[in-house]
C-alpha cells in the first residue's frame, strides 16, 4: 500500500492541506505523496499539479525532487507553473532554503483552495536523523492545516540517545524520561509521540492526526511498529507502519466488532443467544472472542429479550445498543451497529450471535489483511468456494450499509463494492445453529479455548 492509499485519499477529489512533522522520512513522504497525487490526474483533472512548500528550512539537495522550484519573498502573488510538482520556498541561504513567509503561505493556501490543488507543507527540521523532539519554536504548523502527519524513523530503536541519532537529544530525554546515551526503546518513542510538548505540539485542534512509523524495514520492526500503533490510536486517527522506501505500508485504524444479537430465533424455537456452550451462553462467548481478538469498540446490538441477553455482558467493556425495530429485519441491527461507532473507526467486523465457535485467529487474520490491502469488503473463503463469516467492511462501505432495508445483512451491498476473500482452512466458519441437531453437533466440537473462556469464570 502506498502513502496516498494509506491516507484514504485515493478515492476522493479532495485536495487537502497536509503538514509533515517529525523525522526519519518527512521529505521522502512529502514528495512521494506529491507524485502519487499526480498519478490520479487520469481520473481527477484538477490534479495536474501539486504545491510543495516549507515553513522550516529545506536542504538544497531536496530541490531536484520537484519539477519546478519557485523562490518567493513577501509578495502578494506568486507565478506558479501549470503542472507537475511545484516547490515554493524562500530564498536560498548557503546549503538550505529559507522558510516561506506568512504572507506567501496564506497566498498559497487561498490559491490551492480556489483551484483545487493539493498543498503539502514540510513544517519541521530534523537534520536527517531518524528521531527528534521539538524545540520551543517548533514545529511551525499553519493553523489551517487539515492533516498533520508526524513521521518517526524506527531505525533509531536500540541506538544510543544522543545527537548522532536524535535531533535535540536533550529535549527528547526530558520528555521521554530516557537518559542520554541509553538505548532508545519503543516506550520512549511512544512518550514522545503522545506528549503535548512532543509530537502533538502545535497541531491545530481540528486537524486530523496521523502517525507514520517509517523505516520498519524488517519483520521485527514491523511487529514492533504494529504493537506501538495500537497504543497510539487514542491520540491519532490512524497510524501507518512500514517502509516508505519500499512503499510497503500498513494502515492501522480502529477495527470495531459489531455483534448482531437482536433476533427472535423463531425458526429454532428457543433464543439462541442464550444457549449454553462450555458453561456460558453463546452471546458471552462471541463477545469475549471479539474482545480477545482486539476489536475496538465492541458493539452488541440487542432486541428481542434484550434485558436477558444484556445481563450476561454487564461486566464486559462493550457498548450495548438496543434495537427496538428488530422485528423489521437484520438491516435495522446493522444500521444500529454502524451508527454507534466512533467517527475514527476504520472498519468493522460483523459477528453472529449463533456462531460461538468462530476462532480469534480468523478475526485477527482479517484485520491484518485489511491493514495491508484496505479491501472494501473482506470475507473468509472456506474450501476455495464457500464464503463464510465473519465479514469485514471498510468504512468506505458504511454509507451503503446505512441504506439497507428489510431482513438482509451486509450481503445486500456486495454488488456495490469489490468483495475480496481470505482463504481459510477450517470449515467450522460455515457452521451455524439452525436446528437442534446443529446444537448437539456444536456441543461435540473440540473444547473451547480457555483463554477466551475467562479461565473458567
Amino acid at each position: 500500500m502506498n502513502l496516498l492509499r494509506a491516507l484514504r485519499l485515493d478515492q476522493t477529489q479532495q485536495c487537502p492541506i497536509i503538514c509533515f512533522t517529525g523525522s526519519g522520512g518527512k521529505t521522502t513522504a512529502l514528495f512521494q505523496l506529491a507524485r502519487q497525487f499526480l498519478e490520479l490526474k487520469s481520473r481527477f483533472a484538477s490534479h495536474k499539479r501539486v504545491i510543495v512548500t516549507a515553513t522550516s528550512h529545506l536542504g538544497t539537495w531536496q530541490i531536484p525532487l520537484a519539477d519546478h522550484h519557485v523562490i518567493t519573498s513577501d509578495v502578494e502573488e506568486i507565478q506558479l507553473p501549470t503542472e507537475g510538482v511545484i516547490l515554493v520556498t524562500g530564498e536560498i541561504d548557503g546549503d538550505r532554503t529559507k522558510p516561506i513567509s506568512h504572507n506567501a503561505i496564506d497566498w498559497l493556501r487561498a490559491n490551492s483552495q480556489s483551484r483545487q490543488i493539493p498543498l503539502l507543507i514540510e513544517a519541521d527540521g530534523s537534520r536527517q536523523k531518524p528521531l527528534k523532539a521539538p524545540a520551543v519554536h517548533e514545529p511551525p504548523i499553519p493553523e489551517f492545516a487539515e492533516i498533520v502527519i508526524h513521521v518517526s524513523g524506527l531505525s533509531g530503536l536500540g541506538k544510543s540517545l544522543g545527537e548522532e541519532h536524535v535531533h535535540r537529544a536533550e529535549i527528547f530525554s526530558q520528555i521521554s524520561g530516557l537518559g542520554l546515551n541509553e538505548k532508545i526503546t519503543p516506550q520512549a518513542i511512544l512518550k514522545i509521540l503522545t506528549h503535548p510538548q512532543g509530537a502533538l505540539k502545535n497541531i491545530p485542534p481540528n486537524a486530523k492526526r496521523v502517525a507514520l512509523l517509517n523505516q520498519a524495514d524488517t519483520p521485527e520492526l514491523q511487529s514492533i511498529g504494529g504493537n506501538m500503533a495500537r497504543e497510539l490510536l487514542n491520540e491519532y486517527a490512524s497510524v501507518i507502519v512500514g517502509s516508505l522506501q519500499k512503499e510497503n505500508l500498513h494502515l492501522v485504524e480502529r477495527t470495531a466488532g459489531i455483534i448482531l444479537a437482536a433476533g427472535t430465533s423463531s425458526r429454532y424455537g428457543q433464543l439462541k443467544q442464550l444457549l449454553d456452550w462450555k458453561g456460558k451462553p453463546f452471546i458471552r462467548h462471541v463477545t469475549k472472542t471479539a474482545l480477545h481478538a482486539g476489536l475496538e469498540p465492541v458493539v452488541v446490538v440487542t432486541g428481542f429479550r434484550h434485558a436477558d441477553v444484556e445481563s450476561h455482558l454487564q461486566d464486559l467493556p462493550v457498548s450495548l445498543v438496543y434495537n427496538p425495530e428488530y422485528e423489521q429485519g437484520q438491516s435495522t441491527s446493522v444500521k444500529k451497529g454502524i451508527a454507534a461507532l466512533p467517527s475514527n473507526t476504520g472498519s468493522a467486523i460483523f459477528l453472529l450471535a449463533d456462531q460461538p465457535q468462530i476462532p480469534v485467529e480468523v478475526i485477527r487474520a482479517l484485520v491484518e489483511s485489511h491493514a495491508s490491502e484496505r479491501q472494501s469488503i473482506l470475507a473468509p473463503l472456506v474450501l476455495e468456494e464457500r464464503r463464510a463469516n465473519p465479514v469485514l467492511f471498510d468504512r468506505v462501505a458504511f454509507p451503503d450499509l446505512m441504506q439497507l432495508t428489510g431482513d438482509i445483512g451486509g450481503r445486500g451491498i456486495f454488488d456495490k463494492h469489490k468483495v475480496s476473500f481470505l482463504p481459510w482452512h477450517d470449515d467450522i466458519l460455515i457452521f451455524d445453529v439452525d436446528k437442534p441437531e446443529d446444537y448437539e453437533r456444536l456441543k461435540s466440537l473440540e473444547p473451547f479455548d480457555p483463554a477466551q473462556n475467562e479461565g473458567g469464570k
